[in-house]
């Protein structure tokens, strides 16, 4: 149930974005070098911990318009402006397919190079997952750092991670990315011997051995499998809260969307939760579950999930299969799309392809349109005809939260079992698990007990019928 304005009087009501218990603790944190989950032992590796400050972007344009190509762009420019970068020039490249050597062609690698001269920029980034000979090769013709779209969001999803799950789930997606990439220099491809013996390799260090890369890819997947092991002990704890849930046959709604949409707003607004609200991308990674009750007194919960964005990398789907599961089970998605962004299409269709990916295509959807209050008359009526039967609201202002929490209830899946029966009036406790996970059509107290009518869940119906006092009168 929508909390109105005059619940709480004293809360500002016009700029109301829900209480942000985060949000100051997040302003005063300062990032400090070292801290991070990469590996410190390990050390000759293409991935390398980030430090943007002046970055050049660079984006090979295979498919789709122009304009597809500059909003591609412009998404690009704000995941490096959100991990902490200063964007001075981007280049786009019209390619059939992206260079096998270098990513862009051999005339745009001497255009970026002069830019990046021209500019003093240390970075590149490359729109685009780069391998390790395309990274290598560009870094060593443009002469600076080089990183990919799949390093940058790495990045943004290490600084925001704030649950000891968050946090395990990136450092795996770093590492599995990691892998790919060991790179070696000079002595470091040279294998381990050791002893005097038969001209200094000694016994057991002869054959073979083993390069320094072969024992980083086998310190990092020991890492790895640790890691996972830690994932499915925490899965556990998850499985039993959603355990309880599901005997309890309570509904549940997971909000989706893009990143930056507005999830975490929304649900502010429709429960209070006090999740972190901020205009940046991936600013909230850990989801967040509040119960929510119907007018009638049903009680459903909501969840507040990842931010989706366009080609989200696998490793990062990958490691947060168990977050997302979360979705895959619910039983009605509220997908919220932002409705000031230059290319709400592009986000619908994003958003619909990692929900099929992960096995939650086929789920109830409400397609909720946020950001009213940004919109103007004539952007308005495009989007509804774009997206007719579409929710437009304004998390920010509460602008038609009603209406979509009505939309929500109305959704929601029924208990199947009609049930006509007197509860003894010492059983209080199951009255009260009737009115919170069923649908009463009506109730009467007679001299015998409470007379109920009621759609219950079938393990529910049956409690309820073994109880039943009759005289129904």
């Amino acid at each position: 149930m929508t909390p109105s304005d005059h619940d709480y009087p004293d809360d500002p009501v016009p700029d109301y974005d829900g209480d942000q218990f985060d949000l100051d603790a997040r302003l005063s944190l300062t990032r400090v070098p070292g801290m991070s989950t990469d590996l410190s032992d390990i050390t000759e590796v293409e991935y390398r911990q980030l430090r943007l400050e002046r970055v050049v972007l660079i984006s090979v344009w295979t498919e789709g318009t122009a304009s597809d190509a500059e909003n591609a762009m412009t998404e690009l420019k704000l995941l490096a402006e959100t991990a902490g970068s200063q964007v001075l020039d981007a280049l786009i490249q019209r390619r059939p397919t992206p260079d096998p050597a270098t990513y862009i062609g051999s005339g745009k690698v001497k255009e970026l190079r002069e830019v990046v001269v021209a500019t003093g920029a240390d970075t590149v980034i490359c729109d685009g997952e780069l391998d390790a000979a395309q990274l290598r090769n560009l870094e060593d013709r443009v002469g600076v750092k080089v990183v990919d779209r799949t390093i940058l969001i790495l990045d943004i999803f290490a600084q925001h991670a704030r649950s000891v799950e968050g946090r395990t789930q990136v450092e795996l997606a770093q590492l599995q990315y990691m892998k790919q990439r060991l790179r070696g220099w000079g002595t470091s491809l040279s294998r381990q011997t050791g002893g005097r013996a038969a001209g200094g390799v000694g016994i057991g260090g002869r054959g073979p051995g083993e390069t320094k890369i072969e024992t980083d890819r086998r310190r990092i997947n020991t890492r790895i499998s640790r890691l996972r092991r830690k994932l499915r002990a925490m899965e556990g704890t998850r499985a039993e809260k959603r355990a309880d849930r599901t005997r309890n046959r309570i509904p549940s709604v997971s909000i989706v969307g893009y990143t930056n949409a507005g999830k975490s707003s929304l649900l502010n607004r429709m429960t209070r939760a006090g999740v972190l609200v901020e205009d940046a991308l991936f600013a909230t990674l850990d989801p967040t579950t509040r119960r929510a009750t119907t007018d009638d007194g049903r009680v459903y919960t909501l969840t507040d999930t990842v931010g989706f964005v366009r080609h989200l990398p696998h490793h990062l789907v990958e490691a947060f299969a168990s977050t997302l599961e979360e979705t895959a089970r619910a039983d009605l998605l509220v997908h919220v799309v932002d409705a000031a962004d230059a290319d709400p299409q592009g986000q619908v269709n994003a958003v619909r392809q990692v929900l099929t990916g992960i096995g939650a295509g086929e789920i109830d959807e409400i397609l909720v349109l946020n950001k009213a209050d940004l919109m103007d008359p004539g952007t308005e009526i495009t989007l509804r005809t774009a997206f007719p039967g579409a929710f437009i609201v304004s998390a920010h202002t509460g602008q038609g939260v009603e209406e979509l929490v009505a939309e929500i209830e109305r959704r929601l899946p029924v208990p199947t079992e009609l049930v006509d029966a007197v509860v003894p009036y010492e059983r209080g406790d199951l009255m009260d698990r009737i009115h919170r996970l069923g649908t009463i059509t009506s109730i009467e107290h007679t001299a015998t007990g409470t007379h109920v009518v009621a759609h219950l869940h079938p393990g529910l119906a049956a409690e309820v019928r073994s109880v039943d006092g009759g005289a129904r009168d």
